[in-house]
């Protein structure tokens, strides 16, 4: 707890510090010209002090003076602090703290703001420059020559250490810090990214939904106004499909708008919840064949292999998959059957599925008829680890072929790169 206290004390007084430069500093200088008056002034028992009172005033001030100008330029004010130390203690006065003020402070903004190599050569200079002048002072021939050795030393490397602490301190919070900001960035692009890919997963849904629907509803409605005079008994059945096509789609964007709506927070058992249809799968497909059967288009489905059970995820995307390729093409070939392909092979379900059709490419299309329905499929694929291609077939019609794992390829640990 005092600890922390400290730390708190410690950063109030340097933002203060940061804010009231000149201030601080003009209140330090002040200080440090009384500590070094009054140090000029003590002198050892039975010793009478030098006579030289304006000449060490002078030196004094100056010492204190230039420490004005200590953040920027630190090594002009070791250098002059130094040498008017020296030349005061040259004068004969007596070597104590008080009178080493200046230059300690100086030599501790000298640590604190330069890198080691310059702090080493300029600190150990004028440690022994003041060291020498000590022990060839008058005012000290009554105090043994270890002890005029040793405490201006001691009392130079106080200031020397204690600045190169702070410097660490500041170094070690600046690091800090920007671990700080960084994490808080890559929290926000992680949330970003999270958004994005939610954004996307709900445009592929609602576009798998509308579009299937949209498409055969349009297929069917044409064809029932073809076939209204000459085959009222078909015609009536294709009506009868159309109104299960719309309530198909109108079920499903139903069940994707409630998902959006639906919080874990809020319990589906309550009253006035509403039951949220299952995700459809493969088992749905016969359905699906039957739908597009009523529009003119006949379709096929053989399985190779054994068929095994899928994953929630795996089995969605292949029905999609497959809904998508049969919508593109009841939009967009003059096709009148297609071919679904399931083979389980391995760890793989491959799925393709073709037409004996001519799709417009997609250059000749018009600029407002491209549809993202190539990009959706694909991306659903790479969502659950698997691969997609399409393109014309060589013989005529188009195909799409994508492989599927049976689950779904694992996400990478958090904090790794894919």
């Amino acid at each position: 707890m005092s600890i922390t206290l400290e730390r708190r004390y410690a950063d109030r007084l340097e933002e203060f510090s940061a804010r009231h430069a000149f201030l601080v500093d003009l209140v330090m200088v002040l200080a440090l010209m009384g500590c070094a008056a009054l140090g000029g002034s003590l002198t050892l028992p039975g010793t009478e002090p030098p006579d030289q009172d304006r000449t060490a005033t002078v030196l004094t001030g100056v010492a204190c003076l230039v420490l004005l100008k200590h953040r920027t330029h630190p090594r002009t004010a070791v250098v002059v602090a130094g040498g008017c130390t020296v030349a005061a203690i040259a004068l004969g006065y007596l070597v104590t703290p008080l009178l080493l003020a200046p230059v300690m402070a100086a030599l501790y903004w000298l640590a604190t703001l330069t890198d080691r190599k310059t702090t080493r050569g300029y600190g150990l200079t004028t440690l022994v420059a003041v060291t020498l002048a000590a022990v060839f002072s008058a005012s000290m021939n009554h105090i043994s020559l270890l002890l005029r050795t040793i405490g201006p030393i001691f009392w130079l490397m106080l200031p020397l250490a204690a600045g190169k602490m702070t410097q660490l301190r500041r170094a070690y919070l600046r690091s800090v810090q920007a671990r700080a900001e960084h994490a808080e960035r890559t929290r926000e692009e992680e949330a970003r990214l999270r958004v994005t890919e939610e954004r996307m997963r709900i445009a592929r849904e609602l576009h798998d939904v509308v579009a299937h629907h949209m498409a055969l509803a349009n297929a069917q409605a044409g064809t029932a106004a073809h076939l209204a005079l000459s085959n009222p008994e078909q015609t009536r059945k294709i009506l009868t499909d159309l109104t299960g096509t719309t309530s198909s789609a109108l079920r499903e964007l139903k069940a994707a708008l409630g998902l959006l709506r639906h919080s874990d927070s809020e319990d589906d058992t309550g009253p006035g919840s509403t039951a949220l249809e299952p995700a459809p799968g493969l088992a749905r497909l016969p359905e699906l064949v039957a739908a597009c059967e009523s529009a003119g288009l006949e379709v096929t489905v053989t399985t190779q292999g054994e068929p095994r059970p899928l994953s929630p995820g795996v089995d969605l995307t292949a029905f999609r998959i497959v809904q998508e390729a049969l919508t593109n093409v009841t939009k967009h070939a003059t096709a009148e059957a297609a071919h679904v392909r399931l083979a389980y092979t391995g760890s793989r379900l491959l799925i393709t599925v073709t037409d004996d059709g001519t799709g417009k490419p997609a250059a000749e299309a018009p600029q407002g008829s491209r549809g993202f329905g190539v990009i959706g499929m694909r991306e659903r694929a790479h969502s659950v680890g698997g691969e997609l291609c399409a393109g014309p077939r060589p013989q005529g019609g188009f195909e799409v072929t994508t492989a599927l794992p049976l689950q779904p390829a694992p996400l990478p640990a958090e904090g790794t790169t894919p």
